[in-house]
């Protein structure tokens, strides 16, 4: 006590000088207009800077989970849409249990590991075979198309994207419904190539290019990208079709993997088609 009171002495002058100093100020300020509207919109500056810094803050930290909130609600939503439905009752069109089956389901992954710089390339994603992933599986985003399920282990599995050389996917060219596969050269990571279009076919630039569901490994009318650009094939009646993906790999960072619930019927009906000439047909 005796020290508290023997530092109000010795700095008693100054104290005294600062209690004035407030006091003439808040007294300027409250009787002037223009002091107090500067005062109030400084404080309103710096309040309003720190409430966006500690808000950046507090984002940063919940992106992960709201990112994965969001995943989860696209995959619902996703699972309603007509497109990943089979229609049952083909004289009916009312969406309901009785119209329509669920015919695709989807399993949100992460993505762990990736590269775009080679001539074929793979991503990995953190779920396998106990998220029931398997082999042949496709793989999208919330942009575009991604690739197919390579291999699996029970956590993780590793997806041969479309910038790889031997993968086929058959896409639509729209309006026109024009039928093509996919294919990448190897060299940007942000195009690609439509081969088989005869070049008496007029396409134009910008038109959606999306997936035809043929294969049963994607559902119809997911996007790919959109024709940037129409070159001749040298010495044959084709297009070399340039499109432009509508999916950046090189930022890719979440995917959706598909569950095509009917596939295994579609495959063991399409194993009885006859390939050879001499079997009997009817």
């Amino acid at each position: 006590m005796q020290q508290l009171i023997a530092f109000f002495k010795r700095f008693r002058v100054f104290l005294v000088f600062i209690i004035l100093q407030v006091f003439a100020i808040s007294t300027y300020v409250q009787y002037l207009s223009f002091p107090q509207s500067q005062y109030l919109t400084s404080a309103s500056y710096f309040g309003g800077k720190s409430f966006a810094l500690r808000y950046g803050i507090m984002k940063h930290f919940e992106l992960e989970n709201t990112n994965k909130k969001l995943q989860l609600e696209n995959v619902a939503l996703r699972k309603k849409t007509i497109n990943n439905l089979y229609q049952i009752n083909r004289h009916l069109f009312k969406v309901s249990d009785t119209t329509y089956a669920q015919q695709y389901d989807f399993i949100s992954c992460l993505i762990t590991n990736s590269n775009t710089g080679k001539l074929n390339n793979y991503f990995t994603i953190d779920g396998g075979e106990l998220q029931g992933i398997k082999r042949g599986m496709g793989v999208f985003s919330q942009k575009g198309v991604v690739g197919v399920i390579h291999n699996t282990s029970e956590h993780y599995s590793v997806v041969k994207s479309v910038l790889t050389q031997n993968i086929n996917i058959d896409v639509l060219i729209l309006p026109i419904n024009l039928y093509g596969f996919l294919k990448w050269d190897g060299k940007d990571p942000r195009r690609c190539s439509i081969t088989g279009i005869t070049n008496d076919v007029k396409i134009r630039k910008g038109s959606k290019v999306v997936t035809k569901g043929g294969s049963g490994v994607f559902p119809k009318g997911l996007l790919v990208g959109y024709v940037e650009k129409l070159r001749p094939v040298e010495g044959k009646p084709l297009w070399d079709v340039v499109v432009r993906f509508s999916e950046d790999y090189r930022r890719l960072d979440r995917v959706y993997v598909i569950k095509n619930l009917f596939i295994e019927e579609q495959r063991d009906l399409e194993k009885k088609i006859p390939n050879n000439a001499k079997e009997p047909t009817l």
